[in-house]
């Protein structure tokens, strides 16, 4: 199974995405962890390779596991680590390798082209109280054919 860690930034009532040019669906920067590394490094690490930037305070929002289903019962099937930080030492890159990084206001979330679900855990990243936990199944096209969410925050 493979790990993704991505990490979104939100400050002053924006939001920092990188838009992918294969569907110009927009996404938090991040990618795959490397073997040994933890979620909060390899978020850090991918966040400072795409954006040029280092994200300051990051704490994780969201565990998720993903599965795209394809022909006959085949499944590709992942875990996504989502953290959000307020701010970013440095300047972002405008275009990197993987696509054109764009600050956006945070209500832009809600009707950007995205993946629903990383529409439904971003939105949690920069508003929601606590971790959220779910899981995502898509067809082989990405449309999302089933949600299951939970959340958890800390009794203080």
């Amino acid at each position: 199974m493979q790990r993704i860690a991505n990490l979104i930034v939100l400050k002053d009532n924006k939001v920092l995405l990188l838009k992918k040019p294969r569907r110009n669906w927009y996404v938090a920067p991040g990618g795959k962890m490397e073997a040994g590394e933890s979620i909060y490094n390899s978020a850090i690490r991918e966040f400072k390779e795409e954006t040029n930037t280092i994200p300051v305070n990051p704490h994780l929002k969201g565990v998720y596991t993903m599965v795209i289903l394809g022909e006959q019962e085949d499944k590709n099937e992942w875990m996504l680590f989502t953290f959000v930080a307020h701010d970013v030492k440095g300047i972002p890159f405008k275009f990197t390798n993987e696509g054109i990084l764009e600050w956006h206001p945070v209500e832009d979330l809600a009707h950007l082209p995205m993946a629903e679900g990383d529409r439904t855990n971003l939105q949690f990243a920069v508003s929601g109280k606590g971790i959220q936990y779910g899981t995502f199944v898509y067809t082989k096209d990405f449309d999302l054919i089933q949600e299951e969410i939970q959340a958890s925050t800390e009794e203080e």
